[in-house]
């Protein structure tokens, strides 16, 4: 029986050799680009390690400016909420104002740990059942659906 160490290092060393097939899922970078249109603060909080946050964060197109907090540099991985109470902390913010969206049951019970709002994406193999009953206010497709959806969670186009 392999350790936990033994399968997290695999785990890292097949994701590394396959990282240039991994794609952004439909309307990641759109989404991102536009919560920024809004004037909406956003960060990402993660559990990839930097070889394997990196890539995607190019392709996602993620400004210097934008707070990354990767869960290594925190301690406690999630179902603790303290990489998102980080990420509040560098956006300046309550994290009771930050919605926080997740494809794990994980990332979904560490919103509720922190008395955030958690927003479930169908990406990570955890059917929208699951998301929910883990917390989820709302379960979405992919990012695309939830850009279609911002309303449902409050966030508005501005008024000219």
């Amino acid at each position: 029986m392999r350790s936990r160490y033994e399968l997290d290092r695999l785990h890292r060393e097949i994701y590394l050799q396959r990282l240039p097939e991994v794609r952004l899922l439909p309307g990641a970078r759109e989404l991102l680009e536009h919560l920024t249109s809004l004037g909406v603060r956003w960060a990402i909080g993660t559990s990839s390690d930097p070889d394997a946050a990196e890539p995607m964060l190019k392709q996602l197109r993620v400004p210097r400016s934008a707070p990354v907090i990767l869960s290594e540099k925190i301690g406690r991985g999630k179902p603790n909420p303290d990489v998102f109470v980080a990420c509040a902390q560098k956006l300046g913010i309550r994290l009771s104002e930050c919605p926080i969206v997740g494809d794990s049951v994980w990332y979904l019970l560490a919103a509720q740990r922190a008395k955030a709002l958690g927003v479930g994406l169908l990406s990570g193999g955890y059917g929208h059942s699951e998301l929910q009953h883990a917390g989820a206010y709302r379960v979405y497709q992919d990012p695309a659906d939830l850009l279609n959806h911002l309303e449902e969670l409050g966030i508005r186009q501005r008024r000219a």
